[in-house]
Protein backbone atom coordinates (compact mmCIF):
# COMPACT_ATOMS: atom_id res chain seq x y z
CA UNK A 1 0.00 0.00 0.00
CA UNK A 2 0.70 3.90 -0.58
CA UNK A 3 1.69 5.76 2.40
CA UNK A 4 -0.92 8.72 3.01
CA UNK A 5 1.85 11.20 4.08
CA UNK A 6 2.29 13.09 0.58
CA UNK A 7 -0.78 14.73 -0.64
CA UNK A 8 -1.05 15.03 -4.39
CA UNK A 9 -4.65 15.26 -6.06
CA UNK A 10 -3.37 12.95 -8.89
CA UNK A 11 -2.56 10.42 -6.63
CA UNK A 12 -5.21 7.31 -7.55
CA UNK A 13 -7.78 7.70 -4.24
CA UNK A 14 -8.01 4.76 -1.58
CA UNK A 15 -11.27 6.00 0.28
CA UNK A 16 -14.69 6.82 -1.42
CA UNK A 17 -16.81 8.90 0.16
CA UNK A 18 -20.47 9.25 -0.44
CA UNK A 19 -23.11 11.26 1.42
CA UNK A 20 -24.38 14.95 1.83
CA UNK A 21 -22.13 18.52 1.15
CA UNK A 22 -24.54 21.26 2.08
CA UNK A 23 -24.74 24.88 3.82
CA UNK A 24 -25.05 25.20 7.32
CA UNK A 25 -27.36 28.39 8.00
CA UNK A 26 -25.64 28.99 11.71
CA UNK A 27 -28.00 31.55 13.94
CA UNK A 28 -25.97 34.09 15.20
CA UNK A 29 -26.73 36.69 18.43
CA UNK A 30 -28.26 39.12 16.58
CA UNK A 31 -30.75 37.02 14.61
CA UNK A 32 -28.76 36.74 11.39
CA UNK A 33 -27.58 33.65 9.63
CA UNK A 34 -24.29 33.15 8.74
CA UNK A 35 -23.44 30.57 5.70
CA UNK A 36 -21.06 27.93 6.23
CA UNK A 37 -19.93 24.82 4.35
CA UNK A 38 -21.00 21.29 5.86
CA UNK A 39 -22.68 18.44 5.94
CA UNK A 40 -21.32 15.36 8.03
CA UNK A 41 -20.05 13.50 4.64
CA UNK A 42 -18.42 16.23 2.86
CA UNK A 43 -16.54 16.90 6.20
CA UNK A 44 -15.38 13.67 6.62
CA UNK A 45 -14.25 14.22 2.58
CA UNK A 46 -12.58 17.52 3.80
CA UNK A 47 -10.75 16.02 6.80
CA UNK A 48 -9.28 13.41 5.15
CA UNK A 49 -7.92 14.93 2.11
CA UNK A 50 -6.01 17.09 5.13
CA UNK A 51 -4.30 14.10 6.06
CA UNK A 52 -3.25 13.31 3.09
CA UNK A 53 -5.62 10.63 2.14
CA UNK A 54 -6.11 10.16 -1.53
CA UNK A 55 -10.25 10.92 -1.26
CA UNK A 56 -12.97 10.33 -3.81
CA UNK A 57 -16.23 12.15 -3.11
CA UNK A 58 -18.79 10.51 -5.33
CA UNK A 59 -22.20 12.94 -5.25
CA UNK A 60 -22.76 15.92 -7.31
CA UNK A 61 -22.55 19.28 -6.03
CA UNK A 62 -24.44 22.38 -7.62
CA UNK A 63 -23.65 24.76 -10.38
CA UNK A 64 -25.43 27.51 -7.79
CA UNK A 65 -22.66 29.75 -6.32
CA UNK A 66 -22.91 27.65 -2.79
CA UNK A 67 -22.52 24.26 -5.16
CA UNK A 68 -18.93 25.86 -6.48
CA UNK A 69 -17.88 26.76 -2.88
CA UNK A 70 -18.37 23.27 -1.92
CA UNK A 71 -16.64 21.87 -5.22
CA UNK A 72 -13.59 24.52 -4.78
CA UNK A 73 -13.23 23.27 -0.76
CA UNK A 74 -12.69 19.58 -1.70
CA UNK A 75 -10.04 20.32 -4.43
CA UNK A 76 -8.51 22.97 -2.18
CA UNK A 77 -7.92 20.27 0.56
CA UNK A 78 -7.37 17.24 -2.01
CA UNK A 79 -10.61 15.39 -2.48
CA UNK A 80 -11.40 14.08 -6.56
CA UNK A 81 -14.57 14.82 -7.38
CA UNK A 82 -16.21 11.92 -9.25
CA UNK A 83 -18.93 14.04 -11.00
CA UNK A 84 -17.47 17.14 -11.62
CA UNK A 85 -19.92 18.62 -14.04
CA UNK A 86 -22.40 20.74 -11.70
CA UNK A 87 -25.93 19.95 -11.55
CA UNK A 88 -28.95 22.52 -11.91
CA UNK A 89 -30.28 21.62 -8.83
CA UNK A 90 -30.18 23.79 -5.72
CA UNK A 91 -27.46 22.77 -2.95
CA UNK A 92 -29.35 21.83 0.40
CA UNK A 93 -29.45 23.91 3.07
CA UNK A 94 -29.78 23.16 6.80
CA UNK A 95 -30.15 25.62 9.67
CA UNK A 96 -28.16 25.08 12.48
CA UNK A 97 -28.91 26.54 16.48
CA UNK A 98 -25.64 25.88 18.93
CA UNK A 99 -26.37 25.51 22.53
CA UNK A 100 -25.02 26.80 25.23
CA UNK A 101 -22.88 23.54 24.90
CA UNK A 102 -21.84 24.75 21.43
CA UNK A 103 -23.51 21.59 20.34
CA UNK A 104 -25.64 21.68 16.76
CA UNK A 105 -29.06 21.17 16.39
CA UNK A 106 -30.26 21.03 12.65
CA UNK A 107 -33.18 21.83 10.19
CA UNK A 108 -33.15 20.35 6.74
CA UNK A 109 -33.72 21.76 3.35
CA UNK A 110 -33.20 18.64 1.22
CA UNK A 111 -35.98 18.31 -1.38
CA UNK A 112 -34.92 17.89 -5.07
CA UNK A 113 -31.25 18.96 -4.27
CA UNK A 114 -27.88 18.13 -5.88
CA UNK A 115 -26.26 15.90 -3.76
CA UNK A 116 -29.19 13.39 -4.16
CA UNK A 117 -29.51 13.19 -7.52
CA UNK A 118 -27.25 9.50 -7.29
CA UNK A 119 -27.67 6.46 -8.00
CA UNK A 120 -26.88 2.88 -6.71
CA UNK A 121 -25.79 2.30 -10.22
CA UNK A 122 -23.89 5.13 -10.96
CA UNK A 123 -21.93 4.97 -7.68
CA UNK A 124 -21.20 1.11 -8.10
CA UNK A 125 -19.78 2.17 -11.65
CA UNK A 126 -17.87 4.81 -10.31
CA UNK A 127 -16.14 2.41 -7.78
CA UNK A 128 -15.88 -0.38 -10.34
CA UNK A 129 -13.98 2.49 -12.59
CA UNK A 130 -11.19 2.51 -9.15
CA UNK A 131 -10.29 -1.08 -8.76
CA UNK A 132 -7.39 0.04 -6.03
CA UNK A 133 -9.73 2.11 -3.60
CA UNK A 134 -10.09 0.11 -0.46
CA UNK A 135 -12.35 2.13 1.91
CA UNK A 136 -16.15 2.98 1.26
CA UNK A 137 -17.64 5.57 3.90
CA UNK A 138 -20.90 6.67 4.29
CA UNK A 139 -23.55 7.64 6.96
CA UNK A 140 -25.19 10.60 8.25
CA UNK A 141 -28.10 11.98 5.55
CA UNK A 142 -27.35 8.94 3.82
CA UNK A 143 -28.99 7.16 6.65
CA UNK A 144 -32.00 8.22 5.57
CA UNK A 145 -34.40 5.22 4.59
CA UNK A 146 -35.82 7.75 1.81
CA UNK A 147 -32.37 7.23 -0.22
CA UNK A 148 -32.14 3.72 1.04
CA UNK A 149 -32.63 2.34 -2.85
CA UNK A 150 -29.67 4.35 -3.52
CA UNK A 151 -26.78 4.07 -0.95
CA UNK A 152 -27.66 0.48 0.81
CA UNK A 153 -27.16 -1.38 -2.27
CA UNK A 154 -24.12 0.59 -3.18
CA UNK A 155 -22.88 -0.06 0.13
CA UNK A 156 -23.67 -4.30 -0.32
CA UNK A 157 -22.06 -3.84 -3.70
CA UNK A 158 -18.82 -2.27 -2.46
CA UNK A 159 -18.78 -5.00 1.05
CA UNK A 160 -18.43 -7.90 -2.06
CA UNK A 161 -15.66 -6.13 -4.02
CA UNK A 162 -13.59 -6.72 -0.63
CA UNK A 163 -13.86 -2.85 0.39
CA UNK A 164 -13.82 -1.98 3.86
CA UNK A 165 -16.88 -0.58 5.01
CA UNK A 166 -16.89 2.26 7.19
CA UNK A 167 -20.56 3.36 8.30
CA UNK A 168 -20.86 6.50 10.52
CA UNK A 169 -24.07 6.07 12.74
CA UNK A 170 -24.17 9.87 12.74
CA UNK A 171 -28.31 10.35 13.24
CA UNK A 172 -30.37 13.40 13.22
CA UNK A 173 -33.62 11.98 14.28
CA UNK A 174 -35.50 15.66 14.54
CA UNK A 175 -36.15 15.39 11.23
CA UNK A 176 -37.14 11.74 10.01
CA UNK A 177 -40.82 11.63 9.71
CA UNK A 178 -40.59 8.27 10.65
CA UNK A 179 -38.45 7.27 13.39
CA UNK A 180 -39.30 3.77 13.23
CA UNK A 181 -38.17 3.21 9.80
CA UNK A 182 -35.61 4.81 10.32
CA UNK A 183 -33.78 3.53 13.36
CA UNK A 184 -34.82 0.08 11.09
CA UNK A 185 -32.88 1.28 7.80
CA UNK A 186 -29.91 2.80 10.19
CA UNK A 187 -29.33 -0.83 11.47
CA UNK A 188 -29.47 -2.37 8.06
CA UNK A 189 -27.05 -0.35 6.61
CA UNK A 190 -24.72 -0.74 10.01
CA UNK A 191 -24.99 -4.60 9.39
CA UNK A 192 -22.78 -3.88 6.09
CA UNK A 193 -20.24 -2.17 8.17
CA UNK A 194 -16.71 -3.23 8.68
CA UNK A 195 -16.25 -0.54 10.87
CA UNK A 196 -18.75 1.52 12.64
CA UNK A 197 -18.66 4.91 14.63
CA UNK A 198 -21.13 6.52 16.71
CA UNK A 199 -21.44 8.56 19.78
CA UNK A 200 -23.49 7.87 23.37
CA UNK A 201 -26.31 10.42 21.75
CA UNK A 202 -26.54 8.65 18.46
CA UNK A 203 -26.66 4.88 20.28
CA UNK A 204 -29.42 6.08 22.46
CA UNK A 205 -31.38 7.35 19.81
CA UNK A 206 -31.33 3.93 18.28
CA UNK A 207 -33.66 2.68 21.99
CA UNK A 208 -30.57 -0.65 21.73
CA UNK A 209 -30.69 -3.09 24.40
CA UNK A 210 -28.00 -2.30 27.26
CA UNK A 211 -27.56 0.00 30.29
CA UNK A 212 -24.69 1.82 29.30
CA UNK A 213 -23.24 2.98 25.96
CA UNK A 214 -20.33 -0.08 26.03
CA UNK A 215 -23.77 -2.36 26.75
CA UNK A 216 -25.45 -0.70 23.17
CA UNK A 217 -22.21 -0.48 21.19
CA UNK A 218 -21.37 -4.14 21.94
CA UNK A 219 -25.02 -5.23 20.77
CA UNK A 220 -24.56 -2.87 17.65
CA UNK A 221 -21.73 -4.78 16.57
CA UNK A 222 -23.56 -8.22 17.16
CA UNK A 223 -26.17 -7.55 14.82
CA UNK A 224 -23.86 -7.43 11.90
CA UNK A 225 -20.10 -8.26 11.32
CA UNK A 226 -18.58 -5.18 12.45
CA UNK A 227 -14.60 -5.87 13.06
CA UNK A 228 -14.47 -2.79 14.78
CA UNK A 229 -16.52 0.15 16.33
CA UNK A 230 -15.79 3.69 17.34
CA UNK A 231 -17.91 5.21 19.94
CA UNK A 232 -17.42 8.71 21.06
CA UNK A 233 -18.26 9.61 24.48
CA UNK A 234 -17.74 13.41 24.56
CA UNK A 235 -15.37 14.70 27.70
CA UNK A 236 -14.87 11.29 28.66
CA UNK A 237 -12.98 10.48 25.44
CA UNK A 238 -13.52 7.37 23.01
CA UNK A 239 -13.32 4.09 22.79
CA UNK A 240 -12.18 1.65 20.27
CA UNK A 241 -14.40 -1.84 20.37
CA UNK A 242 -12.41 -4.43 18.56
CA UNK A 243 -13.87 -8.30 17.61
CA UNK A 244 -11.43 -10.97 18.58
CA UNK A 245 -12.69 -14.06 17.51
CA UNK A 246 -15.82 -14.59 19.68
CA UNK A 247 -14.53 -11.56 21.85
CA UNK A 248 -14.81 -8.01 21.85
CA UNK A 249 -11.89 -6.67 23.24
CA UNK A 250 -11.90 -2.54 24.13
CA UNK A 251 -9.45 0.25 24.01
CA UNK A 252 -9.68 3.44 25.74
CA UNK A 253 -8.40 6.97 25.51
CA UNK A 254 -9.37 10.50 26.89
CA UNK A 255 -7.48 13.86 26.78
CA UNK A 256 -5.45 14.35 30.00
CA UNK A 257 -5.18 18.19 29.49
CA UNK A 258 -8.19 20.32 29.65
CA UNK A 259 -9.62 21.20 25.93
CA UNK A 260 -11.41 24.35 25.66
CA UNK A 261 -14.57 23.47 23.65
CA UNK A 262 -15.56 26.60 20.79
CA UNK A 263 -18.08 24.30 19.26
CA UNK A 264 -18.32 20.36 18.11
CA UNK A 265 -19.43 21.24 14.58
CA UNK A 266 -17.73 18.34 12.58
CA UNK A 267 -15.90 16.91 16.18
CA UNK A 268 -17.16 13.17 15.14
CA UNK A 269 -15.87 13.58 11.30
CA UNK A 270 -12.95 15.07 12.15
CA UNK A 271 -12.89 11.98 14.57
CA UNK A 272 -13.72 9.62 11.89
CA UNK A 273 -11.19 10.86 9.43
CA UNK A 274 -8.40 10.37 12.00
CA UNK A 275 -8.80 7.05 12.61
CA UNK A 276 -9.16 6.18 8.67
CA UNK A 277 -5.58 8.40 8.00
CA UNK A 278 -3.98 6.19 11.08
CA UNK A 279 -5.21 3.25 9.97
CA UNK A 280 -4.06 3.28 6.50
CA UNK A 281 -0.80 4.81 7.98
CA UNK A 282 -0.08 1.54 10.05
CA UNK A 283 -1.69 -0.63 7.50
CA UNK A 284 1.14 0.37 5.03
CA UNK A 285 3.95 -0.73 7.20
CA UNK A 286 2.46 -4.11 7.31
CA UNK A 287 4.03 -5.76 4.27
CA UNK A 288 2.57 -9.25 5.17
CA UNK A 289 -1.38 -8.10 5.43
CA UNK A 290 -3.12 -8.22 1.97
CA UNK A 291 -5.89 -6.15 2.58
CA UNK A 292 -7.18 -4.19 5.78
CA UNK A 293 -9.36 -6.47 6.59
CA UNK A 294 -6.93 -9.00 7.19
CA UNK A 295 -4.95 -6.27 8.95
CA UNK A 296 -7.05 -4.88 11.26
CA UNK A 297 -8.09 -9.02 12.33
CA UNK A 298 -4.70 -9.12 13.64
CA UNK A 299 -3.35 -5.40 14.75
CA UNK A 300 -1.24 -5.34 17.23
CA UNK A 301 -2.36 -3.27 20.88
CA UNK A 302 0.53 -0.43 20.61
CA UNK A 303 -0.81 -0.06 16.73
CA UNK A 304 -4.92 0.06 17.96
CA UNK A 305 -3.86 2.91 21.01
CA UNK A 306 -2.11 4.76 18.58
CA UNK A 307 -5.12 4.76 15.94
CA UNK A 308 -7.56 5.97 18.85
CA UNK A 309 -5.17 8.71 19.76
CA UNK A 310 -4.65 9.87 16.81
CA UNK A 311 -8.59 9.92 16.34
CA UNK A 312 -9.04 11.82 19.52
CA UNK A 313 -6.64 14.47 18.97
CA UNK A 314 -8.37 14.86 15.35
CA UNK A 315 -11.20 15.39 17.08
CA UNK A 316 -10.14 17.88 20.23
CA UNK A 317 -8.15 20.27 17.60
CA UNK A 318 -11.30 20.42 15.55
CA UNK A 319 -13.87 21.41 18.88
CA UNK A 320 -10.80 24.01 19.47
CA UNK A 321 -11.78 26.40 16.67
CA UNK A 322 -14.85 27.60 15.39
CA UNK A 323 -16.58 25.62 12.74
CA UNK A 324 -15.40 22.41 11.07
CA UNK A 325 -12.05 23.39 10.19
CA UNK A 326 -10.08 20.07 10.43
CA UNK A 327 -6.51 19.71 11.44
CA UNK A 328 -3.71 18.38 9.27
CA UNK A 329 -1.63 14.96 9.57
CA UNK A 330 0.94 16.77 11.24
CA UNK A 331 -0.81 19.21 13.53
CA UNK A 332 -2.76 16.22 14.74
CA UNK A 333 0.73 14.57 15.37
CA UNK A 334 2.14 17.35 17.49
CA UNK A 335 -1.08 17.45 19.68
CA UNK A 336 -0.36 13.69 20.53
CA UNK A 337 3.22 14.38 21.69
CA UNK A 338 2.29 17.67 23.21
CA UNK A 339 -1.02 16.45 24.78
CA UNK A 340 -0.50 12.72 25.44
CA UNK A 341 -3.95 11.04 25.39
CA UNK A 342 -4.52 8.41 28.85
Amino acid sequence: MKTPQTRDTQVAPRVVTAGEALIDLVAQADGNFQPCLGGAVFNLSRALGRQNVPTLYQNPLSSDRFGRQLAQALTDDGVQLAMPAPVPQTTSLAVVALNEHGHPDYAFYREGVADRQISAAAMNAICEAQPQLEIACTGCLALDPADASHYLPWLKAQKTAGRWIVVDVNLRPSVMPDLAAYRAHVLEMAKCADVLKASDEDLAHLQLPGETPMDQAQHLMQLGTAQWMALTLGAEGARLLVRRGNEIKVYAAREAAPVKVIDTVGAGDSFLAGLLACVLHHADDDVHAPDLKSWASQAADATLKDVLAHALASATLVVMRRGCDPARWEEVRARMQAFPAV
